[in-house]
């Protein structure tokens, strides 16, 4: 099993598995054990089963396959447990399981072609109009339901055949697409901008915000050269493909953290793998996995920091207007409080209220899978419910998947907090 795990991964799942003390408070807050009894709970699958595992291998428990790795049992765990690790560790397991013994099972090639969302955006991006028109038939989706088990239902985002990128070099001709850091003269106030795959393919317009948002606080923005992120593969059990995706990032983003210059990430799922997840999950523990996490800043966490610090802009126009926020799973998982928050309270005439629900349900391609699709919709009934019950016409969030999953079942628009900043200073 040494293609998946390394002996220093799995000793860190046995170490973390023995401080567990059972007392439940990780099943008390996962959002999936109150909706199903297909799933017993983090503990349950986690490590109280690791204690039964033989110490080389992992030995799971087929049920831990409906943990939605939203990792909340990892972030209430007053021990310092890392169940969610555990828990996706032994996914990968379920996968190599699989792979050996039933390698033609439709639910293995749908969890491979999720894993692949960069791919997905681009092929689909290329023929944008076309690929649009055919997912949105009734037909083709009920086939896809039938044959890979992807849901009819799902929330699939819209592809874009203007890519993030090309619009950034057309309108910035000056930045060096494949240069060095230093290229173009050295800048005090530069950033690298790692942008992900729902930006470059699907959301394009968040991305042009966040540009636009930096350059307003005079910021030089430069583009390092970027692949996947390598979560929706991890998510799916491919530690083989996601952390060949890491090394890779790990290569084109070291001579940016190198210089000094911050990374800012506009997604708090790839920004929670840059900053974490290389190291905890894939047990990637080279210097440039931890000089890269080092530099690496949420946008709204980067843009707070700056407020702090009194160099944000604070030209905000006035918006008369009360905005539901959901703040995501992932987020959290960056113990760095409610930095959008934060930011939103300095427009005039804006108010924000908090969702008091826990989370969406979809947990990136969790809720896209036939099988999970109902358990997602029962987790973030409490959502849709309280944002539908505030009347608002536009929600925020700052996790794309969710995002997604709120427009499409609560029936509002959801934007990124910097959309709404952007907007608020007149830049879009």
């Amino acid at each position: 099993m040494t293609d998946i795990y390394t002996s220093a991964l799995l000793e860190d799942i046995r170490r973390t598995a023995d401080l567990c003390v059972k007392c439940n408070i990780c099943t008390s807050a996962c959002p999936v054990v109150p909706v199903t009894d297909r799933f017993p709970g983090p503990k349950y699958v986690g490590p109280q089963a690791q204690r039964f595992r033989n110490p080389a291998a992992l030995s799971p428990d087929h049920s831990l396959d409906y943990c939605s790795g939203c990792g909340i049992c990892t972030l209430v765990c007053p021990h310092g447990v890392k169940v969610m690790e555990i828990n996706t560790a032994a996914k990968a397991e379920l996968r190599r399981r699989l792979r050996r013994e039933m390698p033609f099972d439709p639910k293995l090639w749908r969890n491979t072609l999720l894993g692949y969302n960069e791919v997905l955006g681009q092929v689909g991006g290329f023929v944008a109009p076309l690929a649009n028109l055919v997912m949105g038939l009734r037909p083709v989706r009920m086939l896809m339901e039938r044959m890979l088990g992807i849901d009819h239902r799902a929330p699939f985002p819209k592809f874009h055949f203007s890519k993030f990128r090309r619009w950034f070099f057309r309108t910035h001709p000056r930045s060096a697409r494949r240069g060095s850091p230093a290229e173009g003269g050295a800048s005090a106030r530069k950033v690298a901008y790692f942008h992900g795959c729902a930006t470059e393919h699907y959301e394009p317009e968040v991305g042009k915000a966040i540009v636009a948002v930096l350059e307003h606080n005079g910021f030089e923005v430069v583009l390092p050269e970027q692949n996947c992120c390598g979560l929706p593969m991890q998510s799916n059990g491919n530690f083989v493909a996601a952390r060949r995706y890491a090394h890779a990032n790990l290569r084109k983003l070291a001579p940016y953290a190198g210089q000094g210059i911050p990374i800012v990430v506009g997604g708090t799922s790839c920004g929670l793998e840059l900053k974490s997840d290389y190291r905890e999950l894939l047990g990637i523990h080279t210097a440039e996995a931890r000089l890269v996490a080092g530099q690496v800043y949420d946008i709204n966490e980067f843009l707070w920091l700056e407020h702090e610090a009194g160099r944000l802009q604070t030209d905000f126009a006035r918006l008369e207007r009360r905005l539901p926020y959901h703040t995501s799973c992932h987020q959290k998982l960056h113990r760095i409080g409610r930095p959008a928050l934060d930011l939103l309270s300095l427009i005039p005439g804006l108010t924000v209220e908090e969702m008091a629900a826990d989370c969406c349900g979809i947990t990136g391609t969790y809720g896209y899978k036939h099988e999970k699709y109902a358990i997602a919709q029962a987790v973030g009934r409490p959502l849709f419910d309280r944002i539908a019950a505030s009347s608002a016409d536009l929600a925020v969030c700052d996790n794309e998947t969710c995002r997604w999953n709120i427009a499409d079942s609560a029936g509002v628009k959801v934007v990124h907090t910097v959309q709404v900043l952007a907007e608020a200073y007149g830049l879009r």
